[in-house]
């Protein structure tokens, strides 16, 4: 289907390559790859051609969140490249196995596209500038110390002599790659942390673009899936001769043990004679479960003896015993599902042992290893093209989509096979956020101090469900997010029980942005406004107190509270709420505006912002990234929901499962306060403080604590 890469597997650190007058660098890396035909080196992290043009490799994916361009950032500062003449490109995940995974970890999420190769990669473009300099340093016949390097320019420094890199570039590539190099300390950086244009704006706003649903391939043939509506149901039978003779109509076929697909010669053609195809289904065990009995069961956790320990220290009965007074309340948080507006799709090809697939993964590594494993293919045989992602939010970590083509194309040989996808399929068989319920329970002493706190959670555990040999003797440490020792803000209390009772259920779950973080902020900053109501005392100044040993939690407290005029009167009729958390390696908070009318009608007029990520790479890309985080995390607290009835999905499109629109989305406001030292993340953080503040600030509005989500459930209205 492709000119493939023929590729080498010898390995030797720090090989490097030039091809056609330009250079292809890497940082610690085996030997590069070469396509026999044509002889052309493949660079690992940065290639520079004769004009100047620079090309950064990137091994993350890009959803929207701006990896491609911050990642080129950090790249292109060490190397001191014009930004001007700064690509991006992906890195392939064939290549990056071939290659001995020279690239690394290709996984896309957890905050992590950034901080989790910022280190190796800056190394990358550091050793590029080296040898640069090196090779227009021997040009000249002069020492490299003599030489400096800015705006992809060389210059000798004595007699103004200057090169470009694109003039160098085929000298230094026969230089060897410097064992060691010394990065830029913060106050040396000229592009990091510089709001500089998106490498992938034009393409997206002209529509050049090219994402996986666009994918257009000669002799191509397109499927459409129906999946067993039960969770666990299998597939028992289907009767292809019912709709052979509709338009299009190619092959009907079974999909593992749980699917069938009718592959057409246009899509629509696929779903239609998929709507009319009788399929008989087994629907299981699960065939009964529903949401009520999920909710019970639940509640069986919230006082149950045992409890996997997230944190403890003190005695929490003990302290709960002897205070003034003690508070308790429960809140519940339901299924999420990702809804992605691009829905789940890929592209396969099978002949003679081979797979060739496109697609949009977080885990270009992961869909490497499916393709091989449906197609029954060794890894080496698989090809994997990478294309922006319309959207992942963790759901495109997964890859039963991507195994599903492969399977498709492995009936049909010889022939590209697009799986998309409908919406009802993607919102019914989607990997949701967890289901759970938290009871807390907190002690004030007669002064109004939290001299005890208890957070039960009980719910599903995402490890349990996708990988249970990674459970801690029975615990999933991942429950507790926010909420472990290092993350949890509120040292001053004496007394702290934070633990987990896991209740799993037949529904499929997986990662979902921001993931447990999103829920724990709901809950424990909920509580703690709470508290600080019924200890009589203002919410800042509750929180101040117990923060005053944690000053990077308070410094995003008071940066939000300034901004937002805290002690000053807001607008009449409307009602501040506020919050602060800590997650995915940056600190946040969040003010909120809110105002309710008489008859519950919500309204959300602003939202105050900050986040300390340490380092800022990109600030225009994080204030973006804050505005999305809200859109995303207010979509889920105010209208998101997925019920279960009969085993299955209630809610199947975005008239059973809305999203905010414009009319929805309140002002914001963002603080982007960078105290150094660390490198936190920033695409997941700020999600989980969308909720508390306003639900924070409707209770000020109407007295009424919303503890049950989503809000359109409940009754907001007040005298």
């Amino acid at each position: 289907m492709s000119n493939r890469l023929v590729l080498r597997r010898r390995a030797f650190l720090g090989t490097i390559a030039a091809v056609g007058g330009g250079m292809a660098l890497g940082w610690r890396i085996p030997a590069p790859a070469y396509s026999q035909g044509q002889g052309q080196g493949v660079g690992i992290w940065v290639s520079i051609s004769p004009d100047d043009t620079t090309m950064v490799r990137i091994a993350r994916s890009e959803m929207g969140q701006g990896t491609f361009t911050g990642l080129a950032q950090l790249v292109a500062d060490e190397l001191d490249a014009n930004w001007n003449y700064v690509r991006a490109e992906y890195v392939s995940p064939d290549e990056n196995l071939a290659n001995k995974r020279a690239w690394g970890d290709m996984s896309t999420g957890g905050s992590r596209g950034i901080r989790g190769s910022l280190d190796y990669v800056r190394k990358g473009g550091a050793a590029a500038r080296a040898m640069l300099i090196q090779a227009a340093a021997q040009r000249w016949n002069v020492p490299a110390t003599e030489c400096n390097a800015a705006n992809s320019v060389i210059t000798h420094a004595s007699t103004g002599r200057t090169l470009r890199y694109g003039e160098v570039a085929a000298d230094a590539a026969k230089l060897s790659v410097p064992g060691e190099v010394t990065l830029k300390s913060p106050a040396q950086w000229t592009i990091i942390g510089k709001g500089v244009k998106r490498l992938d704006t034009v393409d997206k706003l002209s529509g050049k673009q090219v994402f996986a649903i666009d994918v257009q391939l000669p002799d191509m043939l397109n499927a459409a899936i129906a999946q067993c509506p039960v969770y666990g149901g299998t597939l028992v039978d289907f009767d292809a001769d019912k709709i052979k003779s509709m338009p299009g109509v190619r092959h009907v076929v079974a999909v593992g043990n749980d699917a069938v697909a009718v592959v057409a010669d246009k899509w629509y053609q696929a779903k239609t004679a998929l709507a009319a195809l009788p399929i008989k289904w087994n629907e299981g065990v699960n065939a009964q479960v529903n949401s009520a009995q999920i909710a019970e069961l639940l509640k069986t956790g919230l006082d149950a003896k045992e409890a996997g320990l997230g944190q403890k220290h003190g005695d929490v009965e003990a302290g709960l015993a002897h205070a003034a007074k003690v508070v308790e309340a429960v809140y519940a948080a339901p299924f999420l599902a990702h809804a992605t507006m691009e829905p789940m799709n890929c592209t396969a090809w099978f002949a003679n042992g081979k797979v060739e697939i496109w697609v949009a993964s977080q885990n270009g590594d992961a869909s490497l290893a499916a393709a091989a494993d449906a197609a029954g293919a060794r890894l080496a045989d698989v090809k994997v093209n990478k294309l922006h992602l319309g959207g992942g939010f963790g759901r495109r970590g997964q890859q039963d989509y991507t195994r599903q083509a492969v399977l498709i194309a492995k009936q049909v040989p010889g022939r590209p096979i697009k799986l998309i996808w409908s919406r009802e399929e993607d919102t019914a068989h989607d990997f949701y956020r967890p289901i759970t319920q938290c009871k807390l329970r907190a002690g004030l002493d007669a002064n109004g101090n939290v001299v005890a706190l208890h957070a039960r959670l009980s719910g599903q555990s995402i490890t349990a469900y996708q990988m249970p040999s990674r459970l801690e003797n029975g615990v999933d440490r991942g429950v507790f997010q926010s909420w472990s020792k290092e993350e949890f803000g509120y040292k001053s209390i004496p007394n702290l029980l934070i633990d987990h009772a896991m209740r799993n259920t037949p529904v499929p779950v997986g990662y979902w942005r921001g993931v447990n973080t999103n829920q724990n902020a709901i809950y424990m900053e909920c509580f703690i406004d709470e508290l600080a109501h019924a200890a009589g005392k203002d919410p800042l100044e509750f929180r101040r107190a117990m923060l005053a040993d944690s000053p990077k939690h308070l410094a995003v407290l008071n940066a939000v509270a300034e901004k937002a005029e805290w002690g000053k009167p807001p607008p009449e009729g409307v009602f501040r709420g506020i919050c602060q958390n800590y997650g995915y390696g940056s600190y946040t908070a969040a003010v909120a505006e809110v105002s309710v009318s008489p008859k519950g009608e919500l309204k959300i007029h602003r939202i105050v912002a900050a986040t300390d990520p340490g380092h800022a790479v990109n600030p225009q890309q994080i204030e973006a990234q804050v505005q999305g985080s809200f859109v995303y995390g207010l979509s889920a607290v105010l209208f998101g929901q997925i019920t279960i009835d009969n085993g299955r999905a209630v809610e199947t499109n975005f008239d059973t499962y809305p999203v905010m629109r414009i009319a929805d989305m309140p002002k914001v406001e963002t603080i982007i306060a960078p105290s150094g030292g660390f490198w936190g993340g920033v695409g997941e953080p700020t999600i989980a403080v969308a909720g508390p503040a306003v639900l924070n600030a409707i209770f000020a509005a109407t007295g009424q604590r919303v503890r049950t989500l989503p809000l359109r459930l409940s009754d907001l209205t007040h005298a």
